[in-house]
């Protein structure tokens, strides 16, 4: 593997591997999830937040969606850089949250892992082949129709049908943009 491969999958670890050490504490969540009251006192809840599920299906289902993203990530071969700005994207996602401030706390992966599919998509948009530029496309195509059909403007949580815990859209968002920005920013030609 190459050495961005594996900076993505240590990224990606980092974030998946105490989350399950973390959910079977009932004690964990209040200490470690998102309050935007507290990010200036408090601010390990930018990271720890990503470690706190509300449920069952909530961790298994972003442990799922994390293991996706390192694949892609992995398979698409991203440069170093594209892990840094992962990395730096994890506290980023949290902090866009504090634009809604009706949203009092936030815990899971699901915004950091549309921050990674996110940079994936403007590592492939930047490759020279088309077919590369292509997948990239469409990507941004697909993130960014599922983006705006959460419409994350209309309040701080959703309640899709299937799930038995509330989400929080503008995570999403708040996600891909600071992964999109990172990555452009990070991955500039020199």
């Amino acid at each position: 593997m190459r050495p961005g491969s594996i900076a993505w999958a240590l990224v990606g670890l980092l974030m998946l591997l105490p989350a399950l050490a973390v959910y079977p504490s009932p004690t964990a969540e209040p200490v470690l999830n998102w309050q935007p009251a507290l990010w200036l006192t408090e601010p390990w809840r930018a990271w720890s937040a990503v470690w706190v599920h509300l449920s069952r299906q909530h961790l298994l289902v972003n442990l799922a969606g994390g293991l996706l993203v390192v694949a892609l990530g992995v398979a698409a071969r991203v440069p170093m850089r594209a892990a840094i700005a992962w990395a730096t994207a994890w506290p980023l996602t949290q902090l866009g949250l504090l634009l809604m401030p009706d949203l009092l706390r936030y815990a899971g992966l699901s915004g950091v892992l549309h921050a990674g599919v996110a940079i994936v998509a403007v590592v492939l948009l930047r490759r020279a082949d088309a077919a590369s530029r292509r997948l990239g496309g469409a990507i941004v195509a697909v993130l960014a129709v599922k983006l705006l059909s959460e419409t994350p403007w209309r309040g701080p949580l959703a309640h899709p049908e299937g799930w038995d815990i509330a989400v929080a859209p503008l995570a999403h968002s708040t996600g891909a943009i600071a992964g999109a920005l990172l990555a452009r920013l990070l991955l500039r030609r020199r």
